[in-house]
């Protein structure tokens, strides 16, 4: 799992909510037949609210129908609703204007693809992804690589391929970690670049922090 995402809402600020738990009596905005319709059902029953559905099977009329005001509020999953937030807000609003708010009603993790059958295939994916947890982990950044490569930790010798053996095992150059993170960066690095706070997505890390910083993001050792 790459991202873990789950579903959201988003609202306008001058709507003046800062909770799910607010929203009871609400006009929603929703795409039929999908676990968000369901999930969001389930959660308005478990809390004792009410809402009105204004169900829209193409996410760019459903877009449209929550910034025309159609309805009072947008959910589909957070990462989602970051990047309707970042790109599709008509003007004279801004990305300022909009609120996601802080609940999560779903479990959404999101992963890499690979044709099914090519297992080796599977496998680099699956340890390039790990590999950019574990740099991570070890303060191993793009800037930084070249020089942890001289480090005397066991750990770190073998992650950057200065102790052989787990290049070889995926039918690799031993230096395929140093390659992935001088070129792209640790997994922090990536993420903030692609949808955190370095890109136009401004998405907090929440459960994509390290578990070691309280997260859910752990790679088993490279060994």
């Amino acid at each position: 799992v790459y991202y873990y995402d789950g579903q959201s809402f988003l609202v306008p600020k001058k709507l003046g909510v800062k909770s799910a738990r607010e929203l009871s009596g609400a006009t929603i905005c929703v795409a039929p037949g999908t676990t968000t319709e369901l999930n969001l059902a389930d959660y308005f029953r478990a809390n004792k609210m009410t809402f009105k559905p204004v169900v829209i099977e193409k996410v760019d009329e459903i877009r449209a129908a929550f910034f025309s005001g159609r309805c009072d509020v947008y959910t589909t999953d957070a990462s989602s609703l970051a990047a309707t937030r970042a790109a599709n807000v008509p003007p004279p609003r801004t990305f300022d204007d909009f609120l996601i708010l802080p609940e999560i009603i779903s479990k959404e993790p999101l992963g890499p693809v690979v044709r099914h059958g090519d297992n080796q295939f599977a496998d680099v994916v699956r340890w390039s992804l790990y590999a950019m947890v574990e740099a991570e982990e070890y303060g191993i950044t793009s800037a930084n690589v070249d020089e942890m490569a001289k480090s005397d930790n066991p750990t770190i010798k073998r992650i950057l391929g200065v102790t052989p053996g787990m290049g070889k095992a995926l039918g690799l150059d031993e230096k395929w970690v140093h390659a992935i993170v001088k070129q792209v960066g640790n997994y922090g690095e990536s993420f903030d670049r692609n949808v955190g706070m370095g890109s136009p997505l401004k998405i907090e890390r929440g459960l994509n922090r390290l578990w070691t910083q309280g997260g859910l993001q752990y790679a088993p050792p490279i060994r």
